[in-house]
Formats: C-alpha cells, structure tokens, sequence
C-alpha cells in the first residue's frame, strides 16, 4: 500500500478584503472626515466633482499610508494578537505587492490632488504620507516613546489639506485645526495602548506604557488633555468661528477632560479593570468627529 503524503495547503490568495484591510479603512474613516470638514470650512465653495475628488485623492493618500506601514511592520503585526491577522502577517499577500500597492496609490493621490485642485495642496499631501511612513513608520515608532507626540503630526494633515484644496492658501484656522489634532492624538493613543500594552510588549515596540510605566502614561494622558481641550476653543476666542462652534468645543473638551481624569484617578494595572481607559478612547473618537461635525455646522449656519 503506497504512503499517503501529507502537505500543507497553501495559503489563500489575497481578495479585495485584503487589499481593502491594507488601507485601513478604520483609520481613514477619521482622516477623510476632518479633511472633508477642512475642506467645508473654508470660505468659497469648490464645485461638487473637485470636492469629491480632493477627498478622494486624501483618502487615497491615508490608504497609501496604511499599505506602507503594513509593508514595513509586516514582522512587527505578527508578533501581535490584534494585528496578526492582517493580510501580510497571515500569508495571504506577499511583502513585495503591498509595497508596490501603497507607493502606486501614493504617487496617484498626489498627481490627482495636483492636477484637480492645486499644488499646495498636494504638496501637503506629500509630506503627509512621507511624515507617517518615514519619520513615524521607520524612525520614530521603533525607537522612542515620544513616537505617537511627534508622530501625530501626520494624522493633522487632513483638515488642512481639505482647506488649502479649497482656497489654496493657508491661514490661520486650518493650522489650528491641524493643532488640536496633534494635541488629541497622544491621550487618544495612548488611552489604546494602556489596555493591549502587552502586544507593544511582545512586539518591542517602546510605547510609552512599556516603557514609561502605566501611572506615568496616565498622567500625561491627563496633562495633554488640558492643552487639547484649550486649542479646541481657540478658534472661538480669537473670533474665526461662531458661538455654535465655541459652545460645543467647551461642552466636549469639559468631557474629555473629566474622562482623562478618571484615567488618572484609577490605580488598577489589569486591562480587565481598564473600563475608564476604554471609554476615554471611544470617547475621543467621538470627541473629534462631534467637534468637526459642529465646526461645519457653525459656518454654514452663519452663512
């Protein structure tokens, strides 16, 4: 009787879910709505098709993003439990085709952004994702626990893309815009980080809780909050938005701030018992889409 010879099946091809997982969607959500709401703060009106195509070419571009990122920490999501099921760590897609997935998208959202609205604006989109894939991705997310504070620089791009595609210039309220972001990412983050701290751990990557310590990471949680919370109201106090915007960025940055300082205030270490640091990163998901939602409002209702 001949011995049956036993293989190994090969791995599944990729399908459009795993081209769609390298561009994290979940994470565009996000950069595409404060570079749309950017873009519908700014004064002037760009007709509906370069609209729609500028906040393609940003979504694109935030994609690009997350195929390079993937391609180069491709050994780093395999070591994690919540990422080790993304394309490249499971097998299902090789390295080389991410690369060249996220380079062509890059250079494409770049030459439509150019092309359709103008070319600061895709400039800006340029040192965007060359932000994120070069400094955060390869030099600062290895080596430091600052990497999320200088880092967040990248995901502040968008609001201030969508205004300079609009009017081609930048002022003072897209750069403010692009603040509050940067001071909201490092309590966001890290919020995330305390509770699955252990597959930073495991992977070696130096985010502030392993390094740093967990009570460490929940005081500056709280001490970013504060300035966050006073950026918001900015623009209110020096007369470039309404009332609508003023109310509402006092009322969430109150919330926020109270929610941090649950953070502070517990003491437990176990991720189980981590329920303020949970609700604290729902709520800043919240926090930013609800506070761009009523900068928009707040401009077109004055109209």
């Amino acid at each position: 009787m001949p011995a049956i010879e036993l293989t190994t099946p090969a791995a599944l091809p990729a399908d459009w879910r795993d081209i769609l997982a390298l561009t994290k969607p979940r994470v565009m959500y996000l950069v595409v709505f404060t570079g749309l709401c950017g873009m519908l703060a700014a004064p002037g009106v760009l007709p509906l098709a370069l609209g729609f195509t500028a906040i393609l070419c940003i979504a694109l571009g935030a994609g690009a993003c997350g195929a390079l990122n993937q391609w180069y920490e491709a050994d780093i999501d395999a070591k994690m439990r919540r990422t080790a099921n993304r394309p490249l760590p499971a097998g299902r897609m090789d390295r080389q085709s991410a690369l060249h997935f996220g380079v062509g998208l890059g250079v494409f959202s770049v030459v439509l952004m150019g092309i359709a609205t103008n070319w600061l604006a895709a400039a800006l989109l340029t040192a965007s994702i060359l932000f994120y894939v070069l400094i955060y991705t390869v030099w600062l997310k290895p080596r430091t626990a600052q990497n999320i504070v200088i880092g967040g620089a990248a995901g502040a791009f968008p609001p201030l893309i969508g205004w300079v595609a609009a009017t081609g210039h930048v002022s003072a309220l897209p750069l403010l815009l692009f603040a509050i972001i940067f001071l909201w990412t490092p309590p966001h983050f890290w919020a995330l980080s305390l509770f699955v701290r252990s597959d930073y751990a495991a992977a070696g990557i130096p985010m502030l809780p392993v390094v740093a310590g967990v009570p460490s990471t929940r005081r500056q949680i709280f001490l970013y909050s504060l300035p966050m919370a006073a950026s918001a109201v900015l623009p209110w106090l020096l007369g470039l938005t309404g009332p609508i915007y003023g109310g509402s960025a006092a009322v969430l940055g109150f919330v926020f701030v109270v929610l941090a300082g649950r953070v502070l205030a517990n003491r437990a270490t176990d991720p189980a018992q981590m329920a303020p640091e949970k609700k604290l990163f729902a709520f800043s998901v919240f926090y930013l889409f609800a506070l761009f939602a009523v900068l928009v409002a707040d401009r077109w209702l004055a109209v």
